[in-house]
């Protein structure tokens, strides 16, 4: 038996072609055209090639699933709750880029 190689497991994968609908397309580049202001775009509905696990307490979770079902009842915005985590990194990076220590993020952070 042999194993694969470092080759074959961290090669560049190919994607086929998204199987997505026109309305769903045009979704996609209204947000491609949206960013806060400095360039940082949130990534939205593509393909993602790289993977982070974030562990979360279930209280975590489960005010992530209210605000993704909060968005959907109250606003009409139906996100997956990846989607949902990627937006609220945008907005605190942007946050950071443009407000430094004075950022939520930061603030949070060092505990005040």
């Amino acid at each position: 038996m042999s194993l694969p190689t470092a080759e074959d497991l961290f090669r560049p994968v190919e994607y086929s072609q998204d199987r997505t609908s026109d309305a769903q397309q045009e979704q996609q580049e209204r947000e491609s055209e949206r960013h806060d202001g400095r360039g940082r775009r949130p990534s939205g509905r593509v393909r993602h090639d790289e993977k982070m696990t974030v562990y979360v307490t279930a209280a975590e979770l489960l005010e992530i699933e209210r605000a993704r079902l909060s968005l959907r009842s109250l606003h009409g915005v139906a996100v997956d709750r990846g989607r949902l985590v990627r937006e609220a990194v945008a907005m605190a990076l942007a946050d950071l880029e443009s407000n430094g220590d004075d950022s939520e993020l930061v603030q949070r952070l060092i505990g005040r």
